[in-house]
């Protein structure tokens, strides 16, 4: 692989005080072999640490933006792609390293549908190698259910941690909505794509080893139990929210709206009360019926600038959606989650 003045593929990583972990990201994507040029762009979002320090003299040809003031995922992503100029964007986490041949596999099947889909990559946990999904399908309160299927290429949408998209298509989507912060932008994006009939999939060559939470903290399973965090299962619970009310074709948004709202408030009191922790109920769930009053004009505007643009059928629609809710499986297999 080569960087040239006029990249075919654009990767862009989003870095927070990463530097223990963007070694083995960047040299992941040098070893790649490709039919053609790759640019390397890190958005750096204040890091405490040397991050900038440590690019700056191991990989001088790597393009960082050093921001001044931490913005974000969204909003460090956007940025980036601002400034790519690949055909094709590749948004790879930090803590996240491709595998032999994923950007030939990625680039193949790009081609095959004509430069047009979100695409993502098999992913692997980094410590035991066990496959975590091929892309991911939604229960119908929108949490993500792992796909693990090897014959299912379409899915609901691909984590942000190995998005790849035309560069075109980043564009007239919008990228990723700053609001948002972290968490489900990625849910949004491939959201909005399969409303236009955009085709979102995974391609089974090749992979991506991820240390999950490493970059954010939480989302992982440890010792048999899952374990997250205040502000990710803040940030979770709210954009999900709003995917669901921005994105749902048709009246069932409401009903369906209704009953998410009831299951979401009785989890979070009995969670509260059983754990006896009135940080969970005063942090993570009380605040969303209030957050979506606040800003109904603007989400109801979105909604209804995107179900104007929508070309998807319901029943295409709901295709990658599974009938379990994800939550109960997870409380059955893994009990009551852990939150730091």
């Amino acid at each position: 692989m080569s960087q040239g003045a006029s990249p075919l593929v654009s990767v862009c990583i989003a870095n927070y005080n990463g530097q223990a972990l963007l070694r083995d990201c960047i040299e992941s994507v040098l070893a790649q072999a490709l039919d053609g040029d790759v640019e390397i762009i890190v958005h750096d979002d204040a890091s405490p640490d040397a991050s900038v320090q440590f690019l700056q003299s191991h990989y001088p040809g790597v393009r960082v933006i050093a921001s001044t003031d931490n913005v974000g995922f969204c909003v460090a992503n956007n940025r980036m792609a601002d400034v790519a100029i690949g055909q094709y964007l590749l948004l790879l986490n930090n803590d996240a390293a491709l595998d032999d041949g994923a950007l030939g596999a990625l680039l193949s099947q790009a081609r095959r549908e004509g430069g047009h889909g979100i695409l993502t990559l098999p992913q692997y946990d980094w410590e035991s190698g066990a496959l975590v999904d091929r892309g991911c399908l939604l229960d119908p309160f929108y949490n993500p259910v792992p796909n693990l299927d090897a014959a299912r290429g379409d899915v609901a949408y691909v984590i942000g941690a190995c998005l790849w998209i035309p560069r075109d298509l980043w564009q007239s989507l919008g990228g990723f909505p700053a609001w948002m912060d972290s968490i489900g932008e990625d849910l949004y994006l491939c959201c909005l794509a399969r409303l236009r009939r955009v085709p979102v999939r995974v391609v089974g060559e090749s992979g991506y080893h991820h240390r999950q939470g490493a970059s954010f903290g939480g989302n992982r399973v440890n010792a048999g139990r899952l374990q997250s965090t205040y502000r990710r299962r803040r940030l979770s619970e709210r954009n999900k929210t709003l995917v669901m009310l921005v994105c749902t074709p048709g009246w069932i948004m409401w009903p369906l709206f209704a009953v998410h709202l009831f299951l979401l408030y009785s989890e979070g009191a009995i969670v509260a009360l059983l754990r006896r922790d009135p940080r969970l109920w005063l942090e993570v769930y009380s605040p969303i019926l209030p957050g979506i009053v606040d800003t109904r004009a603007a989400w109801s505007a979105r909604r209804r600038e995107i179900q104007s643009q929508r070309s998807a059928t319901p029943r295409s629609w709901w295709r990658c959606f599974t009938w379990m809710p994800r939550k109960l499986s997870l409380l059955w297999r893994h009990g009551m989650p852990e939150i730091r």
